[in-house]
């Protein structure tokens, strides 16, 4: 059964040998040699090449023959062969012996028709090759001459039509290959001056905006009817409306606008006529590149490009210079730069047809304004000149009206204006501030001497004056005032104004800019001048004749607050009446004012009595003496004769300031002396020191010339404590604070065998009272507590 089986696998694969390329048998083969019947297949392989090889012996017998027979009949037609071939030899030399006449006449004659037919196909080519060359020549001299508009149309039309009718010469292709080149170079050349274009108006963006700035000056400076129109403005309108007319003539017919050089213009200005800003400006340069990259089919890469080198520009033109807020001219060029590159943008919106669109210029504004509200914002913050930031919005609004003369909106720069108006108020108030203190620190707080009737007419000019009796009074006079009044009264006229000069040309209603006036004027009064003369009321070594010149100084300004009003409303011409109006807040400012100097001259008058009782020196002590040889302590004379001297200087004040100030002194001058007997360290009282001390309090009673002003009677408060201390009488002693409780009971039991005095009980009581809180007591004492105090002592003996 494997005997079978490896036969037949063998004869597989001798067909496989036999039916398959030798250069695949070798995984035949192999298969072969991995089995162990190789012996055996290789018997198998020897029969069946004999058996081949009988086959094709037994072919090879059967052909032989007509093999034979074949080169049999070969060899016989070699003979005639050769025959056949002297024959036509022969033929072929008489053929060639008659025929050599007509051959040389043919030849003469194909060759003078090949010329003729040479010479008329060159004149045809020529009269195609002629205006190609011309016209090559002709592109060659506009190239020359930089006129690359017509010399890419010339380009265009060899191209299109003479080239190809031309034909296929090696100038031809030299010329073809080359049009691609020139092409590129227009291309090239027109970007070369539209890019030094951009980067002249760059460089005279300045000078353009400049230019625009003093034609809206102009129009400001004119006529503004609504029936005629200014002559910047129509002159403008007109130029523009011709450079559109000759923009589209121009396009039409195929060529620029022009064919000069970029750049900006020399144009003479007349002394009666600003140029405008167009004039400055070559725009030929842009119309030629537009044109030459609409003829090239790349308009869209020209707009493209067009617009993001002006959006870089743009940035370029709106990052402001780091020291810009330090002079006006910073300002001014970082402004005349803007003008100008949206004056060039404007002009390309006009004369062309879809470089730039009304969208695109309008996004470039929105972008240009955010930044110079921000530029502004950030860098006016830093000045602190009000004359600087005053130019500074005059520059705005000039700025903002020529722009707007342009048709872009301006409105967010006028906002920001009204913000700049805030601050433009701080630093008046700085300033005033400023003026208000060195006019207070200058003043002499005396009333001014007038001498003549000039001198009176001038202070009047200042201040209004109304006092009928004071014009009365024959020269010299003085004036109840001091310097500080008229001045101070000039320097809020002087604010008004300038607050009034800021809210020019900002479009605001009369009773918008009498708002503003009046608010900024109540910062002025209730902030800068309060301030201010609280710090001249509070300031060291300030007198009680200058706190007094203060309050009439601050009274007379209260009374001409109602002339602020009057002015304010004549300036703004908004009557004071009008509804909603804001009031000023002068007359509670000099209120108030008034009121601190009455209080520090209350304080400051307390505070000098004090010092003078601080040289109190009781001897508390000291034996009893006879009345009538007590003197009046020698402090009690210096108060006497200070008082004498201070109230002398209340003359001129009002009769209730006046009267406060003395009660308060008395007041101030009993509750001192109370204090000085309830003192904690005075333990003992002798009636010797009581009589020291009601000859003080009489000295005080007979104060003449206190009591001659009519004011007020100075020991008033004092003589309430009725001190009656009887003559001879042994001295006693006050209990003092902080005794123990036997203490107590031992003076209880001295004061119940005391002859005639009040009874224990009571007298221990009120006595305990006082002794235990004397603080309290002493702060809380009236005059009738006081009186039975005193009343206590004269009966306490030791």
């Amino acid at each position: 059964m494997a005997s079978v089986e490896t036969a037949a696998e063998h004869e597989r694969i001798l067909r496989e040998i036999e039916s398959t390329d030798t250069n695949c048998i070798g995984p035949t083969l192999r298969s072969v040699y991995d089995g162990q019947e190789h012996g055996l297949f290789m018997e198998k392989l020897d029969a069946r090449i004999r058996n081949h090889d009988r086959e094709i012996e037994k072919m090879c017998n059967h052909h032989f023959q007509g093999f034979v027979d074949s080169i049999t009949e070969l060899l016989k037609v070699r003979g005639e062969a050769q025959k056949l071939k002297s024959q036509v030899i022969e033929t072929n030399r008489r053929l060639q012996e008659d025929g050599k006449q007509l051959t040389c006449s043919m030849e003469e004659l194909t060759q003078c028709r090949v010329q003729q037919r040479n010479i008329a196909t060159t004149v045809d080519k020529l009269t195609h090759c002629l205006p190609v060359l011309e016209m090559y020549s002709r592109l060659q001299e506009q190239m020359s001459a930089k006129r690359y508009y017509p010399a890419l149309r010339t380009l265009e039309q060899l191209e299109s039509t003479c080239l190809p009718r031309a034909g296929q010469y090696r100038f031809c292709s030299i010329m073809a290959e080359n049009i691609p080149k020139l092409r590129t170079q227009i291309r090239d050349t027109a970007m070369t001056q539209l890019r030094d274009f951009l980067e002249s108006i760059r460089k005279h963006s300045d000078k353009i905006g400049e230019t625009a700035i003093k034609q809206a000056q102009v129009q400001r400076s004119l006529d503004s009817s609504v029936t005629v129109q200014p002559r910047a403005l129509i002159s403008r309108r007109g130029r523009r409306a011709a450079v559109a007319a000759g923009t589209a003539s121009n396009r039409h017919n195929g060529n620029p606008l022009s064919e000069q050089d970029s750049g900006i213009l020399d144009v003479e200005e007349e002394e009666d006529d600003v140029p405008g800003a167009q004039d400055l400006v070559d725009f030929s340069p842009v119309y030629r590149c537009l044109h030459i990259y609409t003829v090239l089919g790349l308009r869209d890469e020209f707009e493209n490009y067009y617009r993001k080198q002006r959006r870089k520009q743009a940035r370029l033109v709106l990052q402001p210079h780091s020291n810009m807020h330090e002079t006006l001219e910073g300002y001014r060029r970082y402004f005349n730069q803007i003008v100008g590159f949206f004056v060039v943008e404007d002009h390309v919106l006009h004369t062309t047809q879809g470089l730039v669109n009304r969208a695109y210029v309008e996004e470039l504004w929105e972008l240009a304004l955010s930044k110079i509200v921000a530029a502004l914002r950030t860098h006016s913050s830093y000045c602190d000149d009000p004359d600087l930031v005053l130019d500074l919005k005059n520059l705005i609004v000039l700025f903002a009206d020529t722009l707007q003369g342009y048709g872009f909106p301006v409105s967010q720069l006028f906002d920001m204006l009204l913000e700049m108006r805030e601050q433009y108020g701080e630093i008046l108030l700085k300033k005033w501030n400023i003026t208000f203190r060195h006019i207070l620190d200058q003043d002499n707080y005396s009333p001014i001497p007038v001498s003549t009737e000039l001198e009176y007419r001038n202070y009047a000019s200042q201040f209004p004056l109304q006092d009928p009796e004071l014009e009365k009074l024959p020269f010299p006079k003085k004036l109840p005032f001091s310097e500080f009044v008229p001045k101070v009264y000039s320097q809020l006229k002087e604010f008004i104004y300038a607050c009034l000069k800021y809210s020019e040309d900002l479009h605001l209603s009369s009773t918008e800019v009498d708002d503003m006036i009046r608010k900024s004027t109540n910062l002025l009064l209730t902030r800068t001048l309060s301030h201010c003369l609280q710090y001249a009321i509070k300031k060291k070594n300030v007198g009680l004749a200058e706190l007094v010149q203060v309050i009439i100084n601050t009274t007379h300004l209260e009374q001409c607050c109602h002339f602020l009003e009057e002015f304010i409303s004549n300036i703004t011409n908004v009557p004071p009446d009008t509804a909603n109006a804001t009031k000023l807040y002068g007359t509670s400012t000099f209120k108030d004012a008034r009121h601190a100097a009455e209080a520090e001259i209350y304080t400051s008058l307390n505070t000098k009595i004090d010092q003078f009782l601080q040289l109190a020196d009781y001897d508390w002590m000291s034996a009893a003496q006879d009345s009538k040889n007590l003197m009046t302590s020698d402090f009690l004379l210096d108060l006497i004769a200070f008082l004498r001297s201070t109230f002398s200087v209340f003359t001129n004040l009002p009769g209730k300031v006046a009267q406060t100030a003395c009660m308060s002194a008395c007041k101030h001058i009993s509750t001192s002396l109370m204090q000085l007997l309830l003192d904690p360290e005075v333990r003992q009282i002798s009636i010797g020191a009581l009589h020291q001390l009601q000859v003080d309090v009489n000295e005080c009673e007979t104060a003449g010339p206190v009591h001659s002003m009519g004011l007020v009677h100075l020991p008033g408060r004092l003589r309430q404590t009725q001190l009656q201390i009887p003559e001879g009488q042994p001295p006693h002693r006050s209990g003092p604070p902080g005794e123990d409780e036997g203490d107590e009971q031992e003076e209880q039991r001295l004061r119940s065998v005391q002859e005639g005095g009040p009874g224990p009980s009571e007298t221990h009581r009120h006595h305990h009272q006082a002794a235990a809180e004397p603080h309290r007591s002493a702060s809380r004492l009236s005059p009738t507590s006081s009186c039975f105090l005193l009343q206590i002592c004269d009966h306490v003996y030791w």
